[in-house]
């Protein structure tokens, strides 16, 4: 086997260890990625274990901020365990890390649906080179440019806006994270009718799943479904997705056509695509014809974005506590006061319909 050659990266100074917990079936895979992790001054494995079973056993006592977890475990899969293990960690991610999860595949999409943050692909026996401890330690790095996972706390619950929306709904924007996937697919399905503007969406993933995404999210609704591109002009009902590496921003021309403009920076947290651009971008474009749906994730991005959009008149839609995997992004803009209203995603459509047709 290939040595591990120790990694030392510009994150591994002053920041405190990611505390990372293996689960995989294999001792030798375990021994290999506990090597490799606590080489990088980043990262501290904390413990690594070959059951689901074991895992959540060792999560009720101890605090961790990164699982790395198999899909193929003996006993209950990584599959079955991933929402049990995301509710037992409070502010953990995970990654997966298989041979039978190449990314774009079914059970791949099936793990980010869960509430998975990344998947890699992980080489056979024998194949855990420096190529792969490179790779491994860059993807990892990206789940935590901005530190570890802290638990998102928010504030007491704000009563929700109750006004109603100055000015007819022009422009739709959703923004998802941990579990969206899930979610988005229960918003499309409660659209009875075309809202007849343009919606955007964005959602935390990698960059190499926004095509699969887009395709996935297509066979969702009837609407028209793209990835976001520089130059795209804002058409009513269709679908505008935020690649992996850009935010989607707005861009409104002297004679009135809005078309997008693609972002590569990464928000103050890190986030990229994040939803805080997305929204920012359409209050400076819309104003009060704006209107932003907030779902499942973890973090706070959303809340800065919200904040401008009732700023400059419109009005936000949030997941409640009960139906979100993780109520950090929701939760922060209804602790804000952001919200006009806190449901399901499967009944947020027809209200966004109602409310956006309202013009006082």
């Amino acid at each position: 086997m290939t040595a591990i050659v120790p990694i030392m990266t510009s994150h591994t100074r002053e920041l405190k260890p990611v505390r990372t917990l293996v689960v995989d079936d294999s001792v030798v895979v375990r021994t290999v990625i506990e090597r490799i992790l606590n080489a990088d001054l980043r990262y501290k494995v904390t413990h690594k274990t070959g059951s689901a079973e074991h895992a959540l056993g060792y999560l009720a006592d101890n605090a961790v901020d990164l699982v790395l977890l198999d899909i193929e475990l003996p006993g209950q899969s990584g599959l079955a365990a991933l929402p049990a293990i995301l509710q037992a960690g409070a502010g953990l991610k995970v990654a997966i890390l298989s041979g039978k999860c190449e990314e774009g595949s079914a059970a791949a999409v099936e793990a980010l649906a869960l509430g998975a943050s990344d998947i890699v692909s992980k080489p056979g026996s024998g194949s855990f080179g420096e190529h792969f401890s490179l790779a491994l330690i860059e993807r990892l790095n990206r789940l935590f440019d901005g530190g570890p996972a802290e638990p998102v706390q928010p504030r007491p619950i704000t009563p929700p806006i109750v006004q109603s929306a100055v000015q007819p709904l022009a422009c739709l924007g959703i923004g998802a994270s941990t579990g969206g996937i899930h979610a988005l697919g229960q918003l499309f399905h409660g659209l009875a009718a075309p809202l007849g503007v343009p919606i955007l969406l964005t959602q935390h993933l990698p960059l190499s799943f926004t095509v699969y995404f887009a395709q996935q999210l297509s066979r969702m609704t009837s609407l028209r479904v793209k990835v976001a591109e520089t130059g795209d002009l804002l058409a009513p009902d269709t679908v505008y997705v935020a690649p992996g590496d850009a935010n989607l921003r707005l861009r409104k021309s002297l004679h009135g056509r809005v078309t997008v403009q693609l972002d590569p920076a990464r928000t103050p947290a890190g986030n990229l695509p994040g939803v805080d651009p997305m929204f920012a971008s359409m209050a400076d474009v819309y104003g009060a014809g704006a209107a932003g749906i907030v779902l499942t994730g973890m973090g706070r991005d959303g809340m800065a974005g919200a904040r401008e959009i009732v700023a400059a008149g419109g009005w936000i839609v949030a997941q409640n506590e009960a139906s979100s995997v993780v109520w950090g992004m929701p939760g922060s803009v209804a602790g804000a006061g952001l919200t006009c209203a806190l449901m399901e995603p499967a009944a947020m459509m027809a209200f966004v319909a109602r409310r956006g047709k309202v013009c006082v």
